[in-house]
């Protein structure tokens, strides 16, 4: 199967977690659009979804899946969403679409993390993939020393603006083996936004696309 043949299976699986009436959280990028777009079709009815980002906000109004505001949202049952990169501890590292903040926010209100995501997403160590990191603007270029005395390359993402008018940098040449004190450490840095591991707010279970159909890890 194709990758994006493979997408599609796992957004159809994600909803095997989705209850009718329930309010669901929604993350965003071209998995979780198929996820979006399963769920349409699905017949499910929602109460409604919080959504991580604009685009997806949009893909799901468009579908007549009622949006609400985080704001009004005590509790989630679950939050479904992609990942760039997830080991076998459940950690992840997203961001490559730019709403790192807004899904770690969302993420945060879940009490389930269903992550989907196709087969070449599973690493044994998180960092080949570039860590993005919303920042401030005006911090850029401090963060970006911190990085380099951690052997790591963080470059800025051209022409990017996240939803928050933040900047995102990309960080390459790093190997994190310990991801939640990794997290946690980064998240203090002055200027820093979010730090794209999702370690404090790991999945609970990675519908995993493969060539035999979908394989489910779970990590409670």
């Amino acid at each position: 199967m194709t990758q994006d043949e493979l997408k599609t299976l796992v957004g159809q699986a994600a909803l095997h977690y989705v209850e009718a009436g329930s309010i669901v959280g929604v993350g965003t990028g071209s998995t979780v659009d198929k996820f979006i777009d399963a769920l349409a079709a699905s017949g499910i009815k929602v109460a409604g979804a919080v959504s991580s980002s604009v685009r997806s906000t949009e893909r799901m109004k468009g579908l007549g899946i009622p949006v609400l505001d985080a704001a009004e949202v005590q509790r989630l049952g679950v939050y479904i969403d992609g990942a760039d990169e997830i080991d076998h501890g459940g950690h992840m590292i997203k961001g490559g679409g730019a709403a790192l903040t807004r899904e770690k926010i969302v993420a945060d209100l879940a009490e389930r993390f269903v992550c989907i995501a196709d087969e070449s997403k599973l690493v044994q160590a998180l960092g080949k993939f570039p860590l993005p990191v919303e920042v401030i603007p005006m911090a850029a270029a401090q963060i970006a020393r911190r990085f380099a005395d951690l052997g790591g390359v963080a470059t800025l993402r051209a022409g990017v603006v996240t939803d928050n008018g933040c900047h995102i940098l990309d960080v390459t040449g790093l190997q994190i083996t310990q991801p939640r004190a990794f997290e946690a450490d980064v998240n203090q840095w002055p200027g820093v936004v979010t730090v794209g591991v999702f370690a404090r707010n790991r999945a609970n279970v990675c519908l995993l696309g493969t060539a035999e159909g979908v394989k489910t890890l779970r990590f409670d």
